[in-house]
């Protein structure tokens, strides 16, 4: 082949290569090999540039990366150690790799997929080392896929991925945590010969045990603040981290005097911390368990076995009174050095109001929800904490504030009937009078309407106020429209009164009555705990939902899910982020006795409202969002108490026990693509509504946009596929079936015409109102 001959691809690969792998001689006459190299640009600029990569590819070779002398990660390599050795071909293709490794367009997302997909060792231990250059939030949320890897594939894989685990878990309580209950969640598919001496039992063990204490280094890797050890008082407070990753120092010692509610004594003995109990089991040598994890993890296996202990008995009714008093015993241990992993915030637990807690529908397990007051800190793990307030100090607050203030105040106080301190309690003669009077104090003031209120002022100010007749009409027809449901006590469902209840007014309430009320980091969070259920499928729909919810919002596609944080414990446990302001749709049938339709008009206004306007878009974008969720991940179990509603319109579909290869009892009895009845067609307008047809043209643009980044959903599923005897796995087409429903092949008409199939489908699905009918005749579901 004559030197004007050399094809134009060849010769790029060879004279354009990046620097990274593709020249290991020590002089430019490794250049020289394409005949054509000074025929395509200016010799002086061709010899320049090469220098320029000869320069890079010494360094590389020679000298180790400045980030890499700072960190000290175990097993650091230089990024250059990617395939040192190979073939002309081959290198040309790491050094295109390389060169996608070190653009801006590779994110995690791109790291976990070739750290699944390649074979390469040397590619497995650049991912692993580029880990650390991502956010920890971004790397947390594949943190299922990692440690699924880390326990069903090869060696190589999880040598790539151990250090990095190792180095997070050095540096937070949090995330020691998770990786140990992930770990031994997603072990627990493995023989239980196989599991005992596993990698990811043996890395378990090692996370449990006191050898990963945090590195006290003034130059620490991304530590804000270092704070010195103080041997006399305790852990350091003035710490200004703030990310799990960001502590260094272990809150071992005790950072104030208190008898009984300390949950951090030091390892005294088997009674010391949140074991004082005698509810929990022995799961862990005692002596294997840093003092670090010990509080939290004693915490949250009290809340776990509270739950087992609950199914056992017959009656919602008992198991709520068992529930509260249960509650009240633990109690007695905070506040402590323990948090609700759920919750964004760093913060310290001081105290759970027993009374509001209540046990949720389920006609097997026993499921709860508790609301849990919290006081906000910097640093969970080293900021001291808070000094118990005794339940007695709130009463004589209150009495002086009720002689200051008058009898209207003392009512407003009055009317909170759960007073959580039992021998301090009023007798239930006295709340019921209390109620009734302030019922009557309060119903005059309840009734004046706003323009009322504007004359009041103006009389006040003396400045005169002139409302137009149209607004007073206006405001009068509001406000006689907008009557919202109350919702009556229930024994077989005490959860949905509880759950109505609107947060601010539960807030509110709470805070009125706590002893940590009145200080301005106080907050108030909830958590649902479930027992004897496997919440690793839940996990893997929370992440595709995440997923997908990123896509719409980048491709600005209005559609509206609510994907809440799952929390896996164990292959049998775990918590759940409650959904705030929302009841089941069976809820709201049973108890205003009123359709779809007319619950939307009682609760938001009549149909010109702007109230209601806004709560129809706000159905249409999330039944859209679901459709589409339901279409994708094949959701099957859909009756009505799996679907929440919410204060503004929206609708939440929960619990994804049935996905993908799985369906009740599997049976596969639900064969539409989604729930869509002639109720939510009301709701939205009828069939010839606009807003119908948005909901049709929002379905079509959220597959459009889904399609175009369908990757980063198939390697959530696919990756938790491996090793996995989850039963939404079951069957080998389990995979492809997901990839073919993205219908990658169809034009944007065709899937037009597609949208319009599955609508019409799902509308005239027999099988929804046979499951519906099976589910209130069997469960009392409406």
């Amino acid at each position: 082949m004559s030197r004007g001959t050399l094809p134009q691809d060849e010769c790029c690969s060879l004279c354009c290569t990046p620097a990274g792998l593709r020249f290991s001689g020590n002089s430019l006459s490794d250049l020289y090999l394409c005949p054509s190299f000074f025929e395509v640009i200016d010799p002086e600029v061709a010899l320049k540039a090469c220098q320029e990569v000869l320069l890079k590819v010494q360094l590389q070779n020679r000298e180790v990366p400045d980030e890499q002398q700072r960190d000290p990660r175990p097993s650091a390599r230089p990024e250059s150690s990617l395939m040192p050795s190979a073939s002309s071909s081959s290198s040309s293709k790491q050094s295109w790799l390389l060169r996608l490794f070190e653009s801006k367009l590779f994110d995690v997302s791109m790291a976990i997929s070739y750290l699944y997909k390649s074979k390469e060792p040397g590619v497995q231990a650049y991912i692993g080392n580029r880990l650390f250059s991502f956010l920890d939030s971004e790397v947390d949320f594949y943190l299922p896929q990692l440690l699924n890897m880390y326990v069903h594939m090869d060696t190589e894989v999880g040598d790539a991925i151990r250090p990095y685990l190792i180095h997070r878990c050095r540096g937070s309580i949090t995330f020691s945590l998770l990786t140990a209950w992930l770990l031994g969640a997603y072990s627990s598919d493995m023989h239980i010969s196989t599991q005992r001496h596993s990698r990811g039992t043996k890395l378990r063990k090692l996370i449990l045990s006191d050898e990963l204490k945090p590195e006290l280094k003034s130059d620490a890797p991304r530590t804000i603040s270092s704070s010195p050890s103080s041997s006399t008082a305790g852990p350091p407070s003035d710490s200004a981290g703030l990310g799990e990753a960001e502590v260094f120092v272990s809150p071992s010692r005790r950072t104030h005097q208190r008898s009984k509610s300390d949950a951090t004594t030091a390892s005294s003995g088997p009674g010391s911390g949140l074991r004082r109990t005698g509810s929990n089991p022995k799961v862990e040598a005692v002596h294997e368990e840093p003092d670090r994890l010990r509080p939290q993890r004693e915490f949250v296996k009290s809340l776990l076995c509270i739950g087992k202990r609950l199914a056992t008995l017959p009656t919602k009714e008992q198991k709520t009174q068992r529930l509260i008093s249960e509650l009240s015993l633990l109690n007695h241990k905070l506040p402590a050095r323990v948090w609700l992993p759920t919750a964004e915030h760093q913060h310290h637990v001081c105290r759970i109001p027993h009374t509001q807690a209540v046990v949720l529908n389920s006609k097997d397990k026993a499921p709860y929800i508790i609301y849990v007051e919290v006081l906000e800190c910097e640093s969970f793990e080293t900021s001291p904490v808070p000094v118990r307030i005794p339940e007695t100090r709130i009463r004589s607050a209150r009495s002086a504030e009720n002689l200051d203030c008058g009898e209207h105040r003392a009512g407003s106080f009055s009317t909170v009937p759960n007073y959580d301190n039992d021998d301090e309690a009023w007798a239930t003669d006295d709340i019921g009078q209390l109620q009734v009077e302030a019922e009557a104090q309060t119903s005059s003031s309840d009734n004046i309407s706003q323009f009322s209120v504007d004359s009041i002022t103006s009389l006040e100010s003396k400045e005169p106020v002139f409302i137009a007749a149209g607004d007073i009409r206006r405001r009068l027809s509001e406000n006689l429209a907008h009557t919202p449901t109350t919702f009556r006590r229930d024994p077989e469902d005490p959860s949905a009164v509880a759950l109505k209840e609107p947060w601010e007014e539960k807030v509110r309430r709470i805070r009125e009555a706590s002893p940590y009320g009145h200080l301005l980091n106080w907050r108030l969070l909830s958590v649902i705990v479930k027992c004897g259920d496997d919440l690793r499928q839940e996990l893997l729909a929370y992440q595709v939902l995440r997923q997908l919810q990123s896509i719409w919002q980048q491709e600005r596609v209005p559609l509206w899910i609510k994907p809440y944080k799952i929390l896996v414990m164990s292959s049998d446990s775990g918590m759940i982020e409650p959904v705030l302001n929302a009841v089941s749709l069976h809820q709201v049938r049973k108890q205003s006795q009123l359709s779809l339709l007319d619950y939307f008009l009682q609760e938001h206004g009549s149909f010109t409202t702007e109230a209601f306007l806004t709560a129809q878009r706000n159905f249409v974008q999330s039944c859209a969002g679901y459709s589409l969720i339901c279409y994708l991940l094949q959701v099957k179990d859909r009756h009505n108490g799996n679907i929440l509603l919410d204060s503004e319109g929206h609708i939440i579909h929960i619990d994804f026990g049935f996905i993908l290869s799985s369906s009740p009892r599997n049976l596969g009895f639900e064969t539409s693509a989604f729930k869509l009845t002639s109720e939510f067609v009301d709701v939205m307008g009828g069939l010839d509504g606009d807003m119908f047809i948005y909901y049709k043209m929002l379905m079509l643009q959220g597959l459009i946009a889904a399609r175009k980044h369908m990757e980063k959903v198939l390697q959530i599923v696919e990756i938790m596929q491996q090793g996995s005897h989850l039963p939404c796995f079951h069957g080998s087409s389990t995979i492809r079936g997901l990839k073919e429903r993205f219908h990658m092949s169809l034009t944007e008409e065709q899937l037009q015409l597609l949208v319009e199939q599955l609508v019409d489908g799902s509308m005239r699905s027999i099988t929804t109102k046979l499951y519906d009918s099976f589910q209130y005749v069997t469960n009392g579901i409406m």
